[in-house]
């Protein structure tokens, strides 16, 4: 039996996005539940405020396929956003290569916390990075505007 390839190695990291990328991640989160809806301009304003950004592209054309950013103040937390790859992709381990990336970023390696929000069945995945559901004297607020 033929062993399929990896996807990881016909894919680059980057961590700015050019102006293709931009839109590769615009069609990205309209497959998202959490992120339909986003424009371009404010996906614009959202990646010059991002404090890290990681993504796949691939390595002809440099489409983007997988992406994730964070907010961090480097020393006490850090905060994972917009974790998402590709439907053409999921079940490849790109969310893995992802996560590998994002929580092993140089800049987030002296953050006593790195958190983030995902859908409950999405909790046995981000389990195997350490990530727990805390359940302490703290709740999770939202003004929404």
């Amino acid at each position: 039996m033929e062993k399929s390839p990896n996807p990881a190695s016909s894919l680059v990291r980057i961590d700015r996005l050019d102006a293709p990328q931009k839109e590769d991640l615009r069609k990205l989160y309209s497959q998202g539940r959490w992120t339909q809806g986003r424009e371009a301009a404010d996906i614009e304003t959202m990646l010059r405020y991002s404090d890290i950004i990681v993504g796949l592209c691939r390595r002809d054309s440099r489409k983007l396929v997988v992406f994730a950013r964070a907010l961090t103040d480097r020393v006490y937390k850090a905060f994972l956003f917009d974790v998402i790859v590709e439907e053409a992709y999921r079940g490849t381990g790109l969310g893995r290569v992802l996560l590998d990336a994002a929580v092993n970023h140089p800049v987030l390696l002296n953050a006593c916390h790195i958190e983030l929000y995902c859908r409950p069945e999405l909790v046995p995945f981000y389990a195997r990075w350490g990530f727990e559901v805390k359940r302490d004297d703290l709740c999770f607020m939202r003004l929404a505007r």
